[in-house]
């Protein structure tokens, strides 16, 4: 079966097959089970890039998941490094901005306009960065241990020091200071 004719089959464009066939990317999750069932192989096979024999399933589909949840804290913590790349610019930029209009001798409407834009620019890359770390791992509770992912105004809308957040638990119900996790088992950001 050729890329395009694949391609076709799944609704997608031959370049992504490609890059699949390169290791350049992995299908999405939401067309695996339908790329397995045109191949008429498992997602363990698809995931290993071979045919794999009954004795050695166990073993080769343990190595998948942790490969993939190895991939998956990495993509977190290139995720909250853009966070970083994306807020400090950001606010250095708009308390210039601030500095500028308060300090520089500027007509009125000039001086309003580079508040105005200093404000906006920091509040939407707040709520920006806000949404990249609500996405990247998990929160734990401090009295029960359970770790979650809250919602994105439960985090918004938090106390917080860092990536440390005053919030409620959903598993115990009470309140504590929760540290940021990019796992649901061990490593603290």
């Amino acid at each position: 079966m050729t890329q395009a004719v694949l391609a076709e089959m799944l609704g997608i464009s031959d370049r992504a097959i490609s890059k699949w066939e390169t290791g350049k990317s992995m299908p999405d999750s939401g067309i695996m089970l339908d790329l397995c069932e045109l191949l008429k192989i498992n997602v363990n096979e698809l995931l290993s890039g071979e045919r794999i024999m009954a004795e050695a399933y166990d073993k080769r589909a343990e190595e998948n998941l942790l490969a993939m949840r190895r991939e998956v804290e990495e993509k977190n913590r290139q995720m909250l490094r853009t966070e970083y790349l994306i807020s400090f610019p950001a606010v250095i930029a708009g308390l210039f901005m601030c500095f500028v209009a308060a300090y520089v001798e500027l007509p009125v409407w000039v001086r309003a306009t580079l508040i105005a834009v200093a404000v906006v620019m920091i509040l939407t890359v707040a709520f920006i960065a806000v949404g990249i770390e609500q996405k990247a791992g998990y929160y734990e509770c401090q009295k029960c241990h359970d770790r979650h992912i809250p919602t994105y105004w439960q985090t918004n809308l938090a106390m917080h020091i860092g990536r440390t957040r005053y919030m409620k638990c959903p598993e115990c119900g009470k309140w504590s200071w929760q540290k940021k996790f990019l796992s649901k088992e061990d490593e603290e950001v």
